[in-house]
C-alpha cells in the first residue's frame, strides 16, 4: 500500500478543509441522503414503555465513534403507539449525536433502530458511500463542535447538519477510502487494546505489591503465623493483631446544607466524590464560613462510608485540619501505633464492601469498622513497608506513564490518518482503482 499526493488540487471553498483533490466534489450533505430525522424519548418512568421491550432504541451514549451492533435499551409497542415520533432506521445508517457531552460521537448502523432526540441519523444515501462519511465525520467532529450553541452543554441541530458541506470523491475511491481506513483503523485499535491490557496488568502488579507488603511483610525469610483474621491467613510471628477501636477515632461530617461556600475563614471541606482510588492525598476544592465545625486533623483518613463508593476502596489522606461531608467517615489515627500510609494501603487492600451493612444501600459505621481486626507491624517496620510500597509503585507508575503516552500516540494518528485520507491530502493508490 502506498500513500502520496494527488497530482492536481482546487479550492474545496472550505476554510477548514483547504484544498482538494480537483476530480472531487463538495455536496451540501442535505442532497446525500433521502433521510435525515431524529426520534424521542418515552416517559422514562412508564415501565410498559420499556419493559420487555423488542425494538432496539438508540440514546447517545451508545455511540462510540463506531460500529452499532446493539442498543443498550429496549422499548415496547405500546411506546410506538404513543410516541408518533419514533421511526425506524435502516442498517447503513450514519448517526450523530447532538447534545451535550457526546456531542460529535458517531455510529454506524449496523441494526434497524428507533432513537431519542438527540441523534441525528441520516440514512438511505444517494450515490455515495455510508462508510466513507463516517469517517468524514470523525475527522470533522472538531468542526462540528465548533458550530455548537448552548451555555453549559453544547448543542447541534439537524439543520447544521443538513448544511455541512462533504467533499466527495468518486464512489469507487470513496469505497477504497473506506476499505482502507476499516484496515488501518482496526490495526491501531489493536495495538491500542494491546496497550490497554498492559494497562490492566500493571495495576494488578501494583495490588499484588500492596497485599504482600502489608500482609505478609517485605522480609521474605520471615517466620509466620496463623491469624485469627479470617481474610488473612498467616501474618509475620512478630506481628500483632488488634481492633480497630484501640488505635482510632471516628469522627462524623457535615451535610453541605449546614455551610454557606465561601472563602471567607477558609475551612476547606471536602467531598465524597473528590476521593480518588489512584491517589491517598486528597485535594479539597471547596471553602466555607468558619463556624464551629469540627475539623479532622491532618494525617487522618477519609474513605466513603455509604453508595457504591464502598467497593471501590477509595481512601484519602489529609494534610490539614478539614470539614467533610457525611458520606464521608473520618478517622482520626493514634499515630503512636499506626503510620498513615501503612494503613491506609492496607484499607485499600482490603474489600471493605465485604463488611458493610448491603440490605438496601451498601453503608459502613462505627459498628463496622470499629471491631475490624488488622495486621500490625511494629512501628518502624510499618514505615519500612510504606518506603517499599512506594519505591515499587513509582517504578510501575513510570511504566504506566510511558504505556499511557503510546496510546494517545496512537490515538493521534489514528484521527490525522483519517483526516488526512478522507480530506484527499493523501491519496491511497490500490489496483482495482
Amino acid at each position: 500500500m502506498n500513500m502520496n499526493k494527488y497530482k492536481k488540487y482546487k479550492d474545496s471553498g472550505i476554510e477548514w478543509i483547504g484544498d482538494i483533490p480537483k476530480h472531487w466534489e463538495v455536496k451540501k450533505l442535505s442532497y446525500c441522503f433521502d433521510i435525515i430525522g431524529s426520534g424521542t424519548t418515552p416517559k422514562s418512568n412508564n415501565s410498559e414503555y420499556y419493559n420487555n421491550g423488542s425494538y432496539n432504541w438508540l440514546q447517545t451514549g451508545d455511540l462510540n465513534n463506531n460500529k452499532i451492533l446493539k442498543t443498550s435499551k429496549k422499548i415496547t409497542d405500546k411506546a410506538l403507539e404513543d410516541y408518533s415520533t419514533l421511526r425506524f432506521y435502516p442498517k447503513g445508517g450514519l448517526v450523530i449525536a447532538m447534545y451535550g457531552a457526546t456531542i460529535g460521537k458517531t455510529g454506524l448502523l449496523k441494526i434497524e433502530t428507533t432513537t431519542n432526540q438527540a441523534c441525528c441519523v441520516l440514512a438511505e444515501p444517494k450515490e455515495i458511500i455510508s462508510e466513507f462519511v463516517f469517517y468524514w465525520f470523525n475527522s470533522a467532529k472538531k468542526h462540528i463542535i465548533s458550530m455548537s450553541y448552548g451555555g453549559g452543554q453544547p448543542n447541534i441541530n439537524q439543520e447544521m447538519i443538513r448544511f455541512l458541506k462533504l467533499q466527495l470523491p468518486p464512489k469507487l475511491e470513496q469505497n477504497a477510502i473506506a476499505n482502507y481506513l476499516d484496515r488501518k483503523t482496526a490495526e491501531i485499535d489493536e495495538l491500542i487494546s494491546q496497550k490497554e491490557k498492559l494497562l490492566d496488568f500493571y495495576e494488578e502488579e501494583k495490588k499484588g505489591i500492596i497485599n504482600q507488603a502489608v500482609t505478609k511483610g517485605i522480609n521474605p525469610d520471615v517466620k509466620l503465623k496463623d491469624s485469627d483474621i479470617d481474610w488473612l491467613g498467616e501474618i509475620p510471628e512478630h506481628w500483632e493483631e488488634k481492633k480497630l477501636r484501640y488505635l482510632i477515632t471516628i469522627l462524623s461530617g457535615y451535610s453541605p446544607e449546614q455551610c454557606k461556600p465561601t472563602r471567607i475563614g477558609e475551612i476547606e471541606y471536602i467531598k465524597v466524590n473528590e476521593i480518588d482510588k489512584n491517589c491517598l492525598y486528597i485535594k479539597p476544592s471547596s471553602f466555607y464560613t468558619k463556624k464551629e465545625y469540627k475539623t479532622i486533623d491532618e494525617n487522618s483518613l477519609l474513605f466513603p462510608k455509604r453508595g457504591a463508593a464502598i467497593a471501590l476502596n477509595k481512601v484519602g489522606i489529609v494534610d490539614r485540619p478539614v470539614a467533610f461531608d457525611t458520606n464521608l467517615m473520618g478517622v482520626k489515627l493514634n499515630q503512636e501505633r499506626i503510620n498513615v500510609k501503612y494503613i491506609a494501603y492496607l484499607i485499600k487492600n482490603f474489600s471493605l464492601i465485604s463488611i458493610a451493612d448491603t440490605s438496601t444501600i451498601p453503608q459502613i459505621n462505627n459498628k463496622h469498622i470499629n471491631p475490624f481486626i488488622i495486621p500490625l507491624p511494629p512501628l518502624n517496620e510499618q514505615s519500612k513497608i510504606v518506603s517499599h510500597i512506594e519505591k515499587e509503585i513509582s517504578l510501575i507508575d513510570a511504566k504506566v506513564a510511558k504505556t499511557q503516552r503510546l496510546i494517545e500516540l496512537q490515538k493521534e494518528y489514528k484521527t490525522a490518518l483519517i483526516s488526512e485520507v478522507v480530506t484527499g491530502k493523501i491519496k491511497i493508490i490500490e489496483e482495482d482503482i
